[in-house]
């Protein structure tokens, strides 16, 4: 058991640091590109701030512990939301100014109603698995001509402050490089030790990527909101979660769906899909800001949070 623990305590600690430099690197090099930053922040960071869930769910389906795979796809989701913001929404309340996550926020709830219909047979079927990555395809290329339109977005200037300076091409490429590795490395070692702490407590390998690898993989996100909401960056805080958010939905669970077909544990759609659409519904209700500017105050933080705690204690007591 301790080998498991420090297996994953190492994981994710390396996990962290590759999915750091795996971003710079990608920036710096964009940057370099002559990439504007409200493209890089919509695209290259949060396709970086997910790839730690995408990595450990290829891993997890590829060594055919497929419900790791899912639960952390759905698992990260449910985090973002409840623990990320909620926690984030605690130290300081958030306000959305960017017009850019208004129109992010019906293609979330568009991708989520598309991955329902897509799993109701219960099947995660090697089709579904590729429908879903294309779709993410079909986003990435959405997201960069909306960065191409909105470049006055208020977002744009967060990003233009936060993003790396450019560097020299060579030490962008090793940093991308060096991050991926890491990723890689990382990824083995925490799909290894949670497989081995769920074994030896008898909880299923969905409830462990559900929790344990969720939270772990959703690091990422909450040091990048916390950071961006203590200093005024607030669009940036709710933004990487939307963006992660559907990364996730689309090629989390495609990477699991098109390596590893498996037929579903039926909670995943009458638990843990309900509480993902849940907590989505919730932060569309509060920072959408239907006839006024979207706000997520510090009870709607402390409701998230406490929501988020309920859940994972039901998980544990089923």
């Amino acid at each position: 058991m301790l080998a498991y623990i420090a297996a994953i305590g190492v994981g994710f600690a390396l996990l962290l640091w590759g999915a750091d430099r795996f971003v710079t690197g990608a920036s710096a090099l964009a940057r370099t590109l002559g990439v504007s930053p409200l493209v890089i922040g919509l695209t290259v960071v949060g396709f970086g701030t997910s790839a730690p869930e995408m990595l450990v769910s290829a891993v997890a389906a590829w060594q055919g512990s497929p419900g790791i795979a899912v639960g952390n796809a759905l698992g990260s989701n449910i985090t973002n939301v409840g623990l990320v913001l909620g926690l984030t929404a605690l130290v300081t309340p958030l306000a959305v100014r960017s017009e850019t996550l208004r129109r992010e926020f019906p293609i979330l709830l568009a991708i989520m109603l598309v991955v329902l219909l897509l799993l109701l047979d219960g099947e995660m079927a090697r089709w579904n698995g590729l429908v879903l990555l294309a779709g993410m395809g079909w986003v990435a290329y959405w997201m960069v001509s909306l960065g191409l339109r909105e470049a006055a977005d208020p977002m744009a200037g967060e990003y233009e402050q936060e993003l790396p300076p450019p560097m020299p091409l060579a030490r962008a490429l090793l940093w991308l490089a060096l991050g991926l590795a890491l990723l890689l490395v990382s990824s083995r070692m925490l799909v290894w030790g949670a497989v081995g702490i769920a074994e030896a407590l008898g909880v299923s390998d969905l409830v462990i990527g559900l929790t344990v690898v969720a939270i772990g993989t959703s690091l990422p996100e909450l040091a990048a909101s916390l950071v961006g909401a203590l200093k005024g960056e607030h669009d940036i805080a709710i933004g990487n979660v939307l963006g992660s958010n559907m990364f996730n939905l689309l090629a989390v669970l495609g990477i699991a769906g098109a390596l590893a077909p498996h037929t579903l544990d039926p909670q995943v759609l009458t638990r843990d899909f309900a509480v993902m659409a849940g907590f989505t519904l919730a932060l569309f209700a509060m920072a959408f800001g239907f006839r006024r500017q979207g706000r997520i105050n510090r009870l709607e933080g402390a409701l998230l949070f406490a929501a988020y705690g309920v859940y994972v204690g039901v998980l544990y007591q089923s």
